[in-house]
């Protein structure tokens, strides 16, 4: 739909009596108008918060407290016990709950009376869809405030991993953690799995007094260890934001409200990598206004973690392969940082609006590692994401482009888990602070964190709140053709600002002389580059290389079997295209080690190109996956399936590389 600016600023007062001040309280008129004009158009269109992907009715009742009572069975890989759900009835007269669930059996529901009993509810879990779970109907006589549900999850549960031993640091304990984002909070508790129902919680959990339990919540630093944990989320959070984790977890502080939660043989590194988490967010403050969450503590996940990170509140999950010791990937806790505002705070109220937190995150993220490590690190960060995103966007559909997704009726809310809701969100921030200037803008954001502050919000209530608070201030700095390209288009307007790194021309200028043969590769001046400018680097080579030359960068750079996944998933890649098989074994040793999807996924495709490569392929995720999530499990099945389907089945043996052949 095409957005039209109000017109403010553009009239000439229609009497020349005291022309000033009847123009002043005119354009202030005419701003009120506007105001309520836009406020009244986007509370009249709710289309883009309703939730496809959730069955529940929150028109009709909500959820607005949780309480848990777990233990949580390691042996059998389940949590069993019970959860009570206090609801608000918008339609009293209304005698039905939807619940989303996955995988879960329940056991018994129950609606707690007004003398303090428990009446037995009648309930039916529906057919399951491969995607959504199953709805689960609860039906009574009157409107319970509280209902609850006595259940068990299932030991395959989307949302939960349970490690052995093995696959963690320390080697000896198991090891427990959730992936709620974006539906598989269903899978470990009935609820309203949808961003826009907003509820506190609490929880008391039981397990292996060995273990640590944590939770997104008020976890207690110098908890004793005794089996039994008990916590309170006070601020109201969206199901997505649910989280457990449990292990050999041992705490270090960073500073008086963050530290770090890790297995003992990693808290160290982690401590020294992410040392000024203190620092960024005292800059998030400084532009956005006050932490509202009181502590922020970064829990260490063993590699098999499918993401970077997960920003749930007061304990963002971190994958241990951003620890690489020169603090140059430590953006990611810039990105999971700046969710406390954008994400967690005010919340997209359905996952069509990914944009609204993914975009606004990955500004601020920006501004912060700006602030923190510079501006030249920042530009390099936006050049990469921008190259990435062009990349991206050629393989997308043309309704994936959009920043205002259309209805994903039917669809998996990940496949919204693009660079388009990330980066050309960000992008689109971009373009708005260039025209209207980074103070306006800085105070525009801080405004609307405020006014929504833990609130859902569609991208109709953005554009309403964009039109009374910012636009006005420049009624002719942004056209309505632009922000329709922005937010409806697909592509990359050509109003976006381009970015620029000096420091990548050097990197360009390097790479490009080692190409024409006028150095050799000990001679590129590469002291004292960071994670971003190797791969610049890299990701400008050609997609094949002869062999020698691929010698010649791994005996200097000791690219194969480096430490530095961002680094892996572009190398590996390169040497499997250009028939470098040497890097196979460190390779195959990566893909074991590492779960985390974006690191492993351009490894897998790479090698699915090919039969031979298929076949290698196959034989590594049959040995990787009982290490990896659900999630990533998905993906790589997904990207063999695909190969199989063009190339055929592959036929053990008979498909070696030609080196390999006697």
């Amino acid at each position: 739909m095409p957005i039209h600016s109000p017109d403010v600023g553009g009239r000439k007062p229609v009497n020349s009596f005291n022309s000033h001040h009847w123009g002043q309280n005119t354009m202030r008129l005419i701003a009120f108008l506007c105001v309520l004009l836009v406020a009244a158009t986007a509370a009249a269109d709710d289309s883009r918060r309703s939730d496809e992907h959730s069955y529940a009715e929150p028109d009709k009742v909500v959820i607005r407290d949780i309480g848990l009572d777990l233990t949580l069975d390691f042996e059998k890989k389940v949590l069993r016990g019970s959860v009570d759900l206090a609801l608000e009835w918008k339609d009293r007269r209304y005698r039905r709950l939807l619940l989303d669930t996955r995988d879960l059996t329940i056991e018994k529901v129950l609606g707690k009376r007004a003398d303090g009993g428990w009446r037995k509810l009648d309930f039916t879990l529906a057919k399951r869809d491969p995607i959504f779970g199953q709805k689960l109907s609860i039906s009574m006589r009157r409107a319970y405030t509280t209902v609850r549900i006595r259940y068990q999850t299932s030991p395959q549960a989307s949302g939960l991993q349970w490690l052995q031993p093995a696959l963690t640091a320390g080697k000896k304990h198991p090891f427990l953690f959730s992936q709620s984002q974006a539906i598989h909070a269903r899978s470990w508790l009935p609820l309203q799995d949808t961003p826009g129902v907003r509820f506190t919680y609490s929880a008391s959990i039981q397990t292996d007094p060995q273990l640590a339990v944590l939770m997104s919540a008020d976890n207690m630093p110098n908890e004793p260890r005794d089996g039994k944990y008990v916590f309170r989320m006070r601020q109201p959070i969206s199901s997505y934001l649910m989280a457990i984790a449990a292990g050999d977890l041992v705490f270090a502080p960073i500073s008086e409200r963050a530290g770090v939660w890790a297995e003992p043989a990693t808290v160290e590194a982690a401590v020294a990598e992410f040392a000024d988490t203190e620092k960024m967010i005292e800059v998030a403050e400084s532009l956005y206004g006050p932490y509202r969450w009181e502590r922020y503590d970064l829990l260490i996940l063993p590699p098999s973690f499918p993401f970077g990170g997960m920003e749930n509140p007061r304990l963002s999950f971190i994958t241990p392969t951003v620890i690489v010791g020169d603090k140059s990937l430590a953006s990611l806790i810039s990105h999971e940082l700046a969710h406390s505002w954008s994400g967690n705070l005010v919340t997209n109220a359905s996952w069509k609006d990914m944009w609204l937190n993914e975009g606004f995150t990955s500004y601020v993220e920006n501004r912060i590692v700006e602030a923190v490590f510079g501006e030249p690190q920042a530009a390099m960060e936006n050049l990469i994401s921008q190259n990435g995103l062009r990349v991206e966007l050629a393989e997308l559909a043309p309704a994936q482009q959009r920043l205002l997704l259309p209805p994903m009726k039917g669809q998996d809310p990940d496949e919204a888990l693009t660079d388009v809701a990330y980066i050309k969100g960000q992008w689109f921030l971009l373009f708005l602070e260039s025209r209207f200037g980074r103070e306006r803008f800085d105070a525009f954001l801080r405004r609307w964190f405020d006014a929504h502050a833990f609130q859902t919000a569609s991208s109709t209530d953005f554009v309403a709140f964009m039109r009374a608070e910012l636009l006005p201030l420049e009624p002719t700095a942004v056209s309505d053709v632009e922000l329709d390209e922005w937010l409806h288009g697909e592509g990359i307007p050509e109003s976006a600002p381009l970015s620029e790194s000096p420091r990548f021309a050097k990197v360009d200028a390097a790479r490009t002389q080692w190409l024409e043969f006028k150095i050799a590769a000990n001679q590129v001046d590469s002291a004292g580059w960071i994670t971003q400018e190797w791969v610049r680097f890299l990701e400008g080579l050609p997609p094949v290389l002869e062999g020698e030359r691929l010698v010649e960068l791994d005996a200097q750079f000791r690219f194969t079997a480096t430490n530095n996944g961002e680094i892996a998933q572009r190398w590996y890649p390169l040497a499997e295209r250009s028939g470098y098989f040497e890097a196979r074994p460190a390779m195959a040793d990566f893909l074991k080690r590492i779960g985390r999807r974006k690191l492993v996924i351009p490894i897998y495709e790479a090698l699915v190109a090919s039969k031979e490569g298929l076949e290698f392929a196959e034989k590594v995720f049959a040995n990787a996956r009982s290490g990896y999530h659900p999630i990533t499990s998905a993906s790589v099945a997904e990207v063999i399936r695909e190969a199989t389907a063009k190339l055929g089945p592959v036929t053990p043996g008979k498909n070696k590389p030609a080196e390999e052949e006697s």
